[in-house]
């Protein structure tokens, strides 16, 4: 089985990575959550954000992504869908409040996200990211071969969620340190507001590139 697929999969893996290590909206997401709630509540965004990976692997492998590929309309239809949802994350950072008397370790603050919410904010985030929708159509269709069995397509599948959910815990870990929460914290309303107007630009990219595509 390696021998036929190995090339493949460390081809889609590498590619997958690098995608997956540069700054995005999961990124802004995983961090905010860990630096203003702490490290179980950043960790579980970022097992939601693994598993809303399964969201693309699932329509490409059943051929959905064809469709989505070849639709104009509904490729804008999930772009749309996509920029709403970071407008509503830019706008949840741009108006949140500083934390006065928050406690480092042990992670208080009024407002926390139960567990479930958490891992909602990191699904959608990712499964409602466009992005996240062109790099799965492309790289199933020049990488995979359509001749490769399902059940390898659905391993690669299964790898690429593991792979984004540790690498985000990972990030988790970094930024819930209490030194790095800390010099975070301490400056909280403006890295928060940056990280508002940040994903409210993406969003507003993606909007404009609907309407004059």
């Amino acid at each position: 089985m390696w021998q036929l697929y190995g090339h493949e999969f460390l081809a889609l893996a590498l590619i997958h990575f690098m995608a997956v290590v540069l700054p995005g909206p999961d990124f802004i997401i995983t961090v905010r959550q860990s630096v203003r709630y702490g490290y179980l509540i950043g960790c579980i965004t970022a097992i939601g954000i693994g598993v809303g990976i399964s969201v693309h692997v699932f329509y490409t492998l059943v051929g959905v992504g064809v469709l989505i590929q070849q639709s104009v309309w509904l490729m804008s239809l999930l772009r749309v869908a996509g920029a709403a949802y970071l407008i509503y994350l830019g706008w949840q950072c741009l108006r949140s409040q500083p934390n006065a008397n928050l406690d480092i370790l042990a992670g208080e603050v009024m407002g926390k996200p139960s567990l479930i919410q958490a891992f909602n904010m990191g699904f959608l985030t990712n499964a409602l990211n466009p992005k996240a929708t062109v790099f799965f159509l492309a790289i199933f269709t020049t990488i995979v071969n359509p001749a490769t069995p399902l059940k390898v397509q659905i391993g690669y599948g299964i790898w690429m969620c593991l792979v984004n959910a540790l690498w985000f815990i990972l990030v988790s870990i970094m930024f819930s340190q209490p030194i790095v929460r800390k010099r975070f914290l301490e400056f909280g309303v403006y890295f928060e507001r940056v990280m508002g107007v940040i994903l409210s630009v993406v969003a507003i990219r993606l909007i404009w590139s609907v309407a004059f595509s």
